[in-house]
């Protein structure tokens, strides 16, 4: 039988990522440049650090989504010109995704703003704190995405 501390201890550390998480969104969408959401500029920033060209299924599993839901964030990026979608020239009936150079200041401009935060943030805290804390939440997010 599993001890009921375990699952208090669970219960616990994942109410604490969850506020968490809601947190940190809720601060971020206040510093994003004006129309950005977070979703656009995790897709950006993916784009950017890739580097190259993406189809809209790789994102959707990338980022945990449905193709539903990264095609609308696709949809919203394209009408703002931040990312060029195109016919996929092996197989048409598949897209293909890059970041545009407007997309790329976009980008840029979304990590200027956040980027103070992130850093008091981690002043606040230490940087030792957050470096010790990057291995569990890395090995967590790991094992979620085996049994995902």
């Amino acid at each position: 039988m599993t001890d009921p501390s375990i699952h208090s201890l669970a219960v616990t550390f994942f109410s604490e990522i969850l506020t968490t998480d809601q947190l940190i969104r809720a601060r971020l969408s206040k510093v994003l440049p004006k129309g950005m959401e977070i979703s656009h500029f995790s897709v950006l920033n993916h784009l950017a650090r890739c580097g190259g060209e993406r189809s809209p299924a790789q994102l959707a599993r990338s980022f945990h989504v449905t193709r539903g839901a990264m095609t609308n964030t696709l949809s919203k990026l394209q009408w703002a010109g931040y990312v060029h979608i195109r016919p996929d020239w092996d197989d048409a009936r598949r897209k293909m995704v890059a970041i545009s150079p407007a997309g790329q200041r976009a980008r840029d401009a979304a990590i200027s703003a956040i980027t103070p935060l992130i850093g008091e943030m981690v002043a606040d805290l230490g940087d030792n704190k957050f470096r010790a804390t990057l291995p569990v939440l890395r090995e967590l997010r790991l094992k979620l995405e085996e049994q995902g």
